[in-house]
């Protein structure tokens, strides 16, 4: 089966399940490909209050662990619905911990695929934006693989970061982790602010960097320039991954 870790946050699985879905080629129930999501959000402490010092409990640990349980339910290959759990911190234990418990299963690495999205369906756009937790914006989740890729990031300053980008996804009243389904229409305005910025800034191609970002902002373009969703791009990986043959042609 395919593999999805949710619970990071909850409507990020549902939304990565639905994107495998959405991107297989299927004319009935029977021709989808096996799924098991496994969303445990109590277990695992949030990946950006770790990586801002708040919380001390690594989440790396804990995520392995439900990779662990997929793959005894029969997951061969599985993804991560949360980008900020790809800071290299968290990511380097998740790995470690599945090598030492010899884990049988293939894990893709969202960030990875998402920059494999862009070179190959967008080779023109050179300077990215970034729209992300502030968690990964701090650590570098997408900055440092862009560069090492050829590409320029372009990420907000940090007062817009903080007031808009963050406020966004966080904030206790309006922010997408308080008021997911439907999105506080306040939390989609700061984020549009947001990206227009980055355009503004020469960002010929904005990634929705926080997998709960696209709940916000679904569409495909923003501000004229493609905005690209990394959800995407992991669930066409699993499909290529599992069966090449099952994938849907963009």
């Amino acid at each position: 089966m395919i593999g999805i870790v949710g619970g990071v946050g909850p409507y990020a699985g549902l939304d990565l399940a639905r994107k495998v879905f959405d991107h297989t080629l299927a004319g009935s129930d029977q021709e989808h490909l096996p799924l098991i999501l496994l969303s445990l959000p109590a277990t695992i402490p949030d990946r950006t209050a770790y990586l801002l010092g708040e919380v001390a409990e690594n989440p790396g640990r804990p995520l392995a662990a439900v990779i662990g349980r997929l793959a005894t339910a029969g997951a061969t290959v599985a993804g991560i619905a949360c980008n900020t759990a790809h800071a290299p911190t968290i990511y380097n234990q998740i790995v470690s911990q599945l090598q030492q418990q010899q884990v049988n299963i293939e894990l893709l690495n969202l960030v990875a695929e998402t920059i494999r999205f862009i070179k190959r369906h967008y080779p023109s756009s050179k300077k990215i934006g970034i729209l992300s937790t502030t968690g990964s914006y701090r650590f570098g989740v997408y900055s440092e693989p862009l560069r090492q890729a050829g590409l320029q990031p372009i990420v907000p300053d940090t007062r817009m970061q903080e007031v808009l980008v963050h406020a966004a996804i966080y904030h206790p009243e309006y922010g997408i982790k308080a008021q997911t389904n439907p999105v506080h229409p306040q939390a989609r305005a700061q984020l549009l602010q947001a990206a227009g910025e980055l355009v503004r800034q020469g960002a010929e191609l904005i990634i929705k960097g926080c997998t709960e970002i696209v709940l916000a902002l679904p569409e495909e373009q923003l501000h004229g320039v493609p905005a690209v969703d990394p959800a995407v791009a992991l669930a066409r990986s699993l499909i290529r991954h599992f069966n090449p043959n099952k994938l849907k042609p963009l």
